[in-house]
């Protein structure tokens, strides 16, 4: 059992419990960010002094604790936050994670990247309207205007780019 009760004579230990708190935390709120943040949350309040171990129990169980404590407030601050159940259940502090996961992120970063280069192949009064509409957002007139063509065309074209895009 520990028995240091100064913030920082336990911060060596507690770095070393970052990971299993970090686990721990990923379990409940399905969500790594949120879960890196409520981790966070405990090393500032142990160091700064807000919380303070007495050496009543492990230090692993202390952290995971004010860690229970710390999902708790943040789930309240959580717009999405779900009540949370009295014991340690699938049910309780679950949350839908607000940032996309890696692999989410993977897949817009490759589809994103498989669009970019459809784009360049298209034929240059393709990919103009495109720009000008699309990634611009210029109004349907001033696309027109700067191309020198009716409104009909511009649609025939975007339509003509946009199956080009998505095949």
């Amino acid at each position: 059992m520990h028995t240091a009760t100064h913030p920082f004579a336990i911060a060596s230990d507690m770095l070393a419990l970052r990971t299993p708190l970090l686990r721990f935390a990923q379990r409940r709120l399905h969500c790594p960010h949120l879960a890196e943040d409520a981790v966070h949350d405990v090393f500032e309040a142990v160091l700064q002094g807000r919380a303070r171990f007495a050496g009543r129990s492990s230090l692993r169980t202390w952290l995971t604790g004010v860690l229970k404590h710390k999902m708790a407030d943040l789930l309240r601050q959580t717009p999405a936050a779900l009540p949370l159940a009295d014991d340690d259940t699938d049910a309780a502090l679950q949350t839908p994670c607000p940032q996309p996961l890696p692999d989410e992120v993977a897949a817009q970063r490759e589809r994103l990247r498989v669009v970019a280069l459809r784009l360049q192949q298209l034929t240059p009064g393709l990919r103009e309207a495109v720009e000008l509409r699309l990634v611009q957002e210029l109004s349907t007139e001033e696309v027109c205007e700067r191309l020198g063509i009716s409104e009909t065309n511009l649609f025939v074209r975007l339509h003509r780019a946009r199956k080009l895009l998505a095949a």
